[in-house]
């Protein structure tokens, strides 16, 4: 028998999902409602105009079903009830920001340096992190998950929510923000 094709992979990214996510996630209606919802409370009559307007066009008790889904796997939820004409209206928010582009087919070796230079310093607020969690993280998996990959799910998660915190506290002006300059130095003669 001979080798016709054989390729060596390397773990490059985590997803840290589950079960029910991946399957709220496995439909377009869902995902455009989660991007209608970022930064908007909206109602399932405004989610419908929403996707209308993008030319998805599906019926009230459609959405309302997705939203349901996306509600079970923890991905919307409802964030304000108003009474309106003797019936209760419903609104709904995510707490998720989906990113969902492709990845530059020369992504590895445009930004291998930037990725190596990150992952050193990443590495040592991850390793600061662990210490300064390692019995309540442990604790859980003790409790719940007794998985050997728990502890990184934990801090990547932890991770994951510090980096959103940054890029939507300062609304991604990183890509913004003229280069530094250095002071010219003055000399006293």
């Amino acid at each position: 028998m001979s080798t016709l094709l054989q390729k060596e992979l390397k773990v490059n990214r985590i997803l840290a999902s589950n079960i029910r996510q991946a399957k709220a996630l496995d439909d377009v209606a869902r995902i455009k409602i989660l991007q209608s919802l970022y930064h908007n409370e909206l109602s399932a009559e405004q989610i419908v105009d929403e996707l209308h307007k993008t030319g998805y066009k599906k019926a009230i008790t459609t959405i309302r079903h997705h939203l349901e889904v996306l509600k079970n796997a923890g991905l919307v939820e409802i964030v304000k009830m108003e009474e309106a004409r003797g019936a209760v209206m419903k609104y709904y928010g995510t707490s998720v920001k989906l990113l969902g582009y492709e990845i530059p087919p020369n992504f590895d070796s445009d930004y291998s340096k930037t990725i190596t230079d990150a992952s050193i310093k990443i590495e040592k607020i991850i390793k600061s992190i662990a210490q300064k969690n390692l019995s309540k993280i442990k604790k859980k998996n003790s409790e719940n998950h007794n998985e050997s990959y728990y502890d990184q799910y934990v801090l990547l998660e932890i991770v994951n929510r510090a980096v959103t915190k940054i890029f939507e506290n300062n609304n991604s002006s990183y890509l913004m923000m003229p280069p530094k300059k250095s002071k010219p130095v003055s000399k006293n003669y």
